[in-house]
């Protein structure tokens, strides 16, 4: 079965997926969420099937911008992120995260392809087993991140800081 990333600000493809997060606190959470995405055993947790649900901020904004001859040449999103609840599909432990903010930016390619990926801030990365580093892992990142990304939406991971939190951990 083949999955899809969602960069909650706007792009789409196969691979990894980064979520903007802010402070890492439980919150309370609307009745409905904006989006679901249930995810296999093996693509962002190693030993259980996981479910995401997202509440999407208003407060966030978003540019593109263009060359002289009206081509895409990268992306801009920043202000506050989304809500987002995890649930561990055997064991019904969930963990909510209340947003904060982020920035990132997206070098865009020939044809709009990304190329190179930054954020900054609170950011939730769901690695792959087709990624680099490989995964499955879904984890809480808290400073900056670089990602390169080819043709076939295979993300690799060029450069982290800050710190880090295992949510598959956590919700074991």
């Amino acid at each position: 079965m083949k999955f899809k990333r969602k960069l909650l600000n706007g792009i789409l493809s196969a691979g990894a997926v980064l979520l903007s997060l802010g402070a890492a606190a439980p919150t309370a959470v609307a009745d409905v969420p904006d989006f679901t995405w249930d995810l296999p055993m093996g693509i962002a947790c190693p030993t259980f099937d996981l479910r995401l649900e997202g509440f999407v901020s208003d407060h966030r904004v978003s540019r593109i911008f263009y060359d002289k001859s009206g081509n895409p040449v990268r992306m801009f999103a920043g202000g506050k992120g989304n809500t987002l609840k995890f649930t561990n599909l055997s064991t019904n432990a969930s963990l909510t995260l209340r947003t904060g903010g982020s920035v990132e930016r997206t070098g865009l390619g020939e044809g709009g392809s990304v190329v190179t990926y930054s954020a900054i801030g609170h950011n939730v990365v769901i690695m792959f087993p087709t990624d680099i580093p490989a995964g499955p892992s879904t984890k809480l990142y808290i400073g900056r991140l670089d990602f390169s990304i080819d043709a076939g939406g295979t993300w690799t991971m060029l450069s982290r800081s800050g710190t880090q939190f295992d949510i598959c951990a956590a919700l074991q």
